[in-house]
């Protein structure tokens, strides 16, 4: 048997596997985010870790046999938190998350003071990232600098309450703007931008691998035969690719979740900064990986719905077809956006509202507008060379055939849909586990059976092309006019 524990930002999900990938149970457990202030996102570190006992104390109760054949426990988590921990081990303030966006500031100047960030680091110094958050620690809370003994990501946080060890894996590691990607190790130059040393990261090993074994009080607690190998696992969009057998060069999946990911798998280092896009490590060794990343996907439609105080269910079930773009055009960036812009004060924006604009016509300019987003994500990805002519779809949103046709027409690309849409991060992490139990990589990451294949709409394509010109003018009309 096998585990997968995915702490996601808004839950905490586990899967008990058993050793041919049938699901035995799985268990799930909330998180709140707190916003102190505006533009910040915060969670307490500890949260994770009552979550963590509260979705094995869950799987127990399930399945109290079939847990204590447990072999492996992969962990997967959201990137770029910067979790700070003191001497003891401690953690010295709420974690920073993905999604906040003070620091800014010190993103401008790392990029202009370090211009290895954009060539060691492959990416865009972006405030979702790290490396500038504890620049803004460094720059706003010296007191607690100063006490920062070990910079965590949320995964390994608890990894170090499962097994007492400080470890890392790649492809979060990527994510902090402190390694040397290409070289997969951590970069003396890059910490020293930040004021920091390896003494106050974590070792790394590669997401497959064996970090550790759980310890004894807790194989006790949750009665384990033998203690369980603890992975090193990956970051949510690296674990997902492990999850849908996205782990071979060029293979490629669209993730329509609160945030949406282009996600391509590539045998080298391949970046492409001026357009912001995610050059990492995967999780699985002598990979990497690019990413196009929209901030907000099915959040726009959550938003919509609370707005219009329907749900996004409702909402997409009344659009039953569409036989072109919406009249009404959407910019998705209720939060800023990544991919292609790196744009943290950019906002959201409705164009072309008119006495005959109903709900059906928003939701559809919501699922064009984040299919358009898409497609930027496309274009920065084709800029750095890379060619896709398929994608699995998975996440939410997926749910949605209309939005996925859409998609494949704008993109013009073939998606695939899976039998089952739950290949999430936390499945992905239950395959890293059980990598790390068999001492080997072979058969583990197959490719989910498909339920379906939409391949582009032929009288589709044209005008969503045509649209999509339309749309890009947009931002930098918004931009010039300070929205």
């Amino acid at each position: 048997m096998y585990i997968g524990l995915d702490i996601g930002t808004s839950s905490v999900k586990a899967i008990l596997l058993g050793e041919d990938q049938s699901l035995i149970t799985s268990a799930t457990s909330e998180l709140t985010v707190e916003r102190p202030h505006p533009g910040w996102s915060e969670q307490d570190p500890d949260s994770w870790w009552v979550a963590c006992e509260n979705v094995l104390d869950a799987l127990k109760a399930k399945a109290p046999k079939e847990l204590a054949a447990v072999r492996g426990i992969g962990l997967s988590g959201h990137m770029h938190g910067a979790t700070l921990l003191d001497a003891a081990g401690q953690p010295l303030r709420p974690c920073i998350l993905w999604n906040d966006g003070r620091s800014g500031k010190q993103c401008a100047e790392l990029e202009a003071a370090e211009p290895k960030f954009l060539t060691l680091g492959g990416n865009r110094v972006m405030p979702g990232f790290t490396a500038p958050k504890l620049q803004w620690v460094r720059e706003n809370e010296p007191e607690i600098f100063a006490r920062t003994a070990m910079v965590l990501l949320p995964k390994d946080y608890v990894r170090f309450r499962f097994t007492g060890e400080y470890v890392g894996e790649m492809s979060d590691a990527a994510g902090t703007l402190w390694l040397d990607v290409a070289r997969r190790d951590w970069s003396d130059e890059l910490l020293a931008a930040t004021g920091l040393t390896r003494k106050q990261m974590p070792r790394l090993v590669e997401g497959s691998a064996a970090s550790g074994f759980l310890k004894s009080d807790l194989c006790a607690r949750w009665g384990f035969e033998t203690a369980p190998v603890v992975a090193g696992g990956g970051g949510d969009n690296a674990a997902s690719a492990c999850g849908v057998g996205a782990v071979d060069p060029g293979s490629a999946f669209v993730s329509l979740g609160t945030s949406g990911v282009l996600f391509v798998t590539n045998d080298r280092f391949s970046p492409n900064v001026d357009s912001a896009v995610h050059a990492f490590c995967h999780a699985v060794p002598d990979t990497w990986h690019q990413m196009g990343v929209m901030l907000s996907a099915t959040d726009c439609l959550n938003w919509l719905g609370r707005t219009l105080k329907k749900s996004p269910g409702d909402l997409t079930a009344a659009l039953t077809s569409v036989e072109g773009p919406a009249p009404v055009s959407f910019l998705p960036y209720l939060g800023g956006e990544r991919t292609p812009h790196n744009d943290v004060e950019i906002r959201a924006a409705f164009a072309g509202i008119s006495h005959e604009t109903d709900d059906q016509v928003l939701t559809h300019a919501v699922l064009d507008g984040v299919a358009f987003a898409l497609k930027d994500c496309l274009e920065a990805l084709s800029v750095a060379g890379t060619r896709i002519d398929r994608v699995l779809a998975v996440g939410g949103g997926s749910r949605s055939t209309l939005w996925l046709e859409i998609i494949a027409s704008l993109l013009n690309v073939t998606v695939d849909i899976p039998v089952d849409g739950d290949f999430g991060a936390s499945l992905g992490a239950a395959r890293l586990g059980q990598a790390a139990a068999l001492g080997t990589t072979d058969g583990i990451f197959e490719k989910p059976a498909l339920k379906a294949s939409i391949d582009p709409v032929p009288h589709l394509i044209a005008p969503y092309a045509e649209a999509y010109g339309r749309w890009r003018k947009l931002y930098p009309a918004l931009k010039q006019a300070g929205f």
